[in-house]
């Protein structure tokens, strides 16, 4: 801006008021949309009540205080980055007025701001945040602190904004989702009228001196004297501070503009006889500048507003979010299977579908209930394949009805978190699989190539567990008791005589390196004996058949991640069965595989995966043991389509189906289609 500009600032009162809108602009600038459109809720009879006193004839000032002329030095040296404010003529007319109590502030202040005008800004961006003292970074404060103003309107998204004193008003809270821009999407939050003065906002200033970021050296500093103790424009921050060091756009300025008006409004009417004709032209002349902005941001305040009507009447809740997720699968088996002379297997398509419903209460916890219906081919049945090698990850069957799948609450406790649930609560949401595979929509196809299943596979569903987090340490210990046995109270049964698997976990994770070693303690009753969650051999499930069975399972689980596009891992699972009624037998199990994961892999979002391993297999047993072994290889391409879109095409093999090389090899195909929503 040009020297002229900043005189007018010492001099007028209006155009003094009028440079309260830089302060308003730093409003603009950190608060959310519906902050700068409720501004202009009152500009319609503003501008009117300004046309009309420009209209009519006005006293000149009565008397008016002696004309000190004073300089600002300015580096006029970006014009092009000048607000408009009016032309030359006018300022040169609004150059000799003075405000009455100025002569003594222009003799207190003026080599002040003379000394300070080297360090004036270059720009008029830099210009207008020197209108308060440049504060040093600091954290954000709360909204609840924030001065109001009376054409704002209290935005509950934990910004805090100075404000321009007014009038009382009422306010609506609502919950700002995308802070990054004017018209972002909001939604509410239970609106409710509240008083516009709260108990932590600050009261109107009544000198500079209380704002502790504001020094008389500063070359700004006089006609942020005006303003507070002249007019009583600026209130600032409830921590004492002004902060101006904020850049402003022309819809910012339009805002402050209006919020501004008001005031000035104000004043003419009760002291009419310290503004002439010309002030108010100049005021108007600034409107009719800015009028496009304005209409503009009327036009947002109707968007909004309309936008926000529809979300109140349509929201799901004001808690809980939808998350969803269905899945489309074709799939074939190929090869005689085991103990079979010929392909029992078609070509099939089955389905599961997801409904989670997660709630939080506080922000940092989450309730959550998920439904759930599946029909997919179990391909270890004796009617396809015969193995549990040739299952699917998400296979399973309830009829096409929507069932109770999970229900569990997670919340934390300082630096831990700790998981509590009746119901479908897994060993693998409770501790950290370390591998890039563990999911069953977007992740492996095999049930094998999913996670570890000596340790990461049980009895499982209901419990608790608590992990620390200790940096780039990570501590968990858990119980979950088996689904079917925790609500039973029959003898033998509940959450401790019924099956349980109990966990404990020490993981270091890094950025290029993570590493866990992981004991699960599992119990099986007799009857629903399955040690290795229906992976790897039948007798590797059963080593005892369906007699009770107890296990020691030790796991070792690796990922490295030398770039965002490259992961290389695996994992290493040895369990120590007994045999607990009918007979005092132990059995040695054992099972590995290494996984490798190319993400981004042809476009971003895609994953190539790998994975090569031995199923779980008895090495030793007092019964029987597997003599040959199996291989599992398995590749697959997930392609993503969007966002919400993806299709994987993959097929694994299972060589020496049951560890036994008189079987023929196994082929499964594979193409899975996944929606999240």
């Amino acid at each position: 801006m040009n020297r002229t500009f900043w005189n007018l600032l010492l001099v007028c009162p209006a155009i003094l008021g009028i440079s309260s809108v830089v302060s308003a602009g730093a409003i603009a600038a950190e608060a959310p949309a519906t902050a700068e459109a409720n501004q202009l809720a009152t500009a319609q009879s503003s501008e009117s009540k300004i046309a009309e006193i420009v209209a009519e004839p006005v006293a000149e000032p009565v008397a008016a205080a002696p004309a000190t002329q004073e300089k600002l030095a300015l580096n006029n040296s970006a014009p092009s980055a000048q607000t408009p404010v009016a032309n030359s003529a006018d300022a040169e007319k609004l150059a000799k007025i003075e405000p009455e109590n100025s002569a003594a502030a222009l003799q207190t202040t003026g080599s002040d701001i003379e000394s300070a005008a080297p360090s004036a800004p270059a720009s008029t961006a830099a210009a207008t945040e020197a209108l308060a003292a440049a504060g040093t970074a600091e954290p954000e404060p709360q909204a609840s602190d924030k001065a109001v103003q009376s054409s704002q309107t209290e935005v509950a998204g934990k910004i805090e904004v100075p404000a321009v004193a007014s009038t009382p008003a009422t306010k609506v809270e609502i919950a700002q989702t995308s802070p990054a821009g004017m018209g972002g999407p909001i939604v509410p939050v239970a609106p409710q009228v509240l008083p516009a003065q709260q108990s932590g906002t600050m009261s109107q200033v009544t000198s500079v001196s209380q704002l502790s970021d504001v020094r008389p050296t500063d070359w700004a500093f006089q006609a942020l004297q005006s303003l507070v103790e002249r007019y009583g424009c600026i209130v600032g921050y409830p921590d004492g501070t002004y902060r101006g060091n904020r850049a402003l756009t022309r819809y910012e300025f339009a805002a402050g503009v209006n919020a501004c008006l008001d005031k000035i409004t104000e004043l003419i009417g009760s002291t009419g006889n310290l503004v002439t004709r010309d002030d108010l032209a100049i005021l108007q002349r600034l409107q009719e500048e800015f009028a496009a902005e304005l209409a503009t941001l009327r036009g947002r305040v109707d968007g909004l507003e309309a936008r926000t009507t529809e979300l109140e009447a349509n929201q799901f809740s004001t808690t809980t979010k939808l998350a969803g997720e269905a899945i489309f699968a074709v799939s074939d088996t190929f090869g005689d299977g085991v103990g079979l002379h010929d392909d029992k297997t078609s070509t099939n398509l089955g389905y599961r579908v997801r409904l989670n419903f997660n709630t939080s209460f506080t922000g940092r916890d989450m309730l959550r209930t998920r439904l759930q219906a599946l029909n997919v081919a179990n391909y270890g049945a004796a009617t396809a394949t015969g193995t549990n090698m040739a299952r699917l990850a998400f296979d399973g069957n309830d009829n096409s009805n929507f069932t109770l799948d999970e229900l569990y609450y997670r919340f934390p406790i300082g630096s831990a978190t700790v998981f509590v649930g009746p119901k479908g609560l897994d060993l693998d949401e409770i501790a950290d699989t370390v591998t890039p595979f563990n999911s069953t929509g977007t992740g492996a196809l095999s049930r094998f190539g999913v996670r570890n299943p000596a340790v990461f596979r049980g009895a499982q569903g209901a419990g608790a567990s608590i992990t620390f987090n200790l940096g780039s340490l990570r501590a968990t210990a858990g119980y979950l008791a088996g689904d079917s046995d925790a609500p039973n109270p029959a003898n033998g049964r509940g959450v401790f005589d019924g099956s349980f698997s109990a966990l404990g976990q020490i993981g270091f994770f890094s950025k290029p390196f993570d590493l866990a070693f992981t004991y699960t303690r599992k119990y099986n009753r007799a009857g629903d004996v399955g040690i290795m969650g229906g992976t790897g051999s039948s007798l590797a499930n059963r080593p005892f058949g369906q007699a009770p069975t107890e296990a020691d399972n030790y796991g070792v689980q690796v990922n490295f991640k030398p770039s965002s596009r490259f992961q290389i891992g695996g994992w290493y699972g040895y369990t120590k069965a007994e045999q607990l009624r009918g007979g005092n037998n132990d059995a040695t199990i054992q099972n590995g595989a290494i996984t490798l994961a190319l993400a981004d892999f042809g476009r971003q979002g895609n994953l190539l995966g790998f994975v090569f391993g031995v199923p779980p297999k008895v090495t030793e047993s007092d019964v029987a043991r597997n003599r040959n072994t199996s291989y599992h290889l398995e590749g697959f391409y997930r392609f993503q389509v969007n966002d919400f879109i993806s299709v994987t095409p993959g097929v694994y093999v299972i060589l020496n189906p049951e560890h036994n090389n008189r079987n023929d090899d196994i082929w499964v195909g594979l193409l899975r289609t996944t929606f999240s929503f």
